[in-house]
């Protein structure tokens, strides 16, 4: 089951967070078709959210087609995000793990590696792009 967790230096609201590591999820084939998501009770009690904020999320990917909202049962996937690509995101995962350790080697923090990547993800799509 998916753990959520809550970045309050993101400047991005907890339920577009919660909404966003769901997709990642379901795209990442972590979540699959009838998975459950953790009951709104058990998201508030970990994070120490308002239940509000967990149901708006909710809603959301139940308005997107994502999961299916059953009383009295729980919040169930109903589709992946999913494609083609899954096969390669192995092997990428490891590439990546292995530049992260330089990137730590080399003294960057968290917040300067992040930095880095967003930055280079950016000018390299605005080149596709060109």
């Amino acid at each position: 089951m998916i753990e959520f967790h809550l970045d309050g230096r993101s400047g991005v609201s907890p339920y577009q967070q919660i909404v966003q590591q769901v997709r990642n999820a379901l795209r990442l084939g972590l979540l699959l078709e009838g998975d459950q998501l953790p009951t709104v009770k058990d998201v508030v009690a970990a994070l120490a959210i308002n239940p509000n904020t967990v149901l708006k999320a909710y809603r959301e990917l139940e308005h997107e087609g994502l999961v299916q909202a059953r009383p009295g049962r729980g919040t169930f996937v109903t589709r992946t995000l999913t494609d083609n690509t899954l096969a390669a995101h192995g092997p990428l995962r490891q590439d990546l793990r292995r530049w992260l350790a330089k990137a730590r080697k080399a003294g960057l923090d968290d917040e300067s590696i992040e930095a880095l990547f967003l930055t280079t993800f950016r000018s390299a799509a605005q080149e596709d792009i060109a």
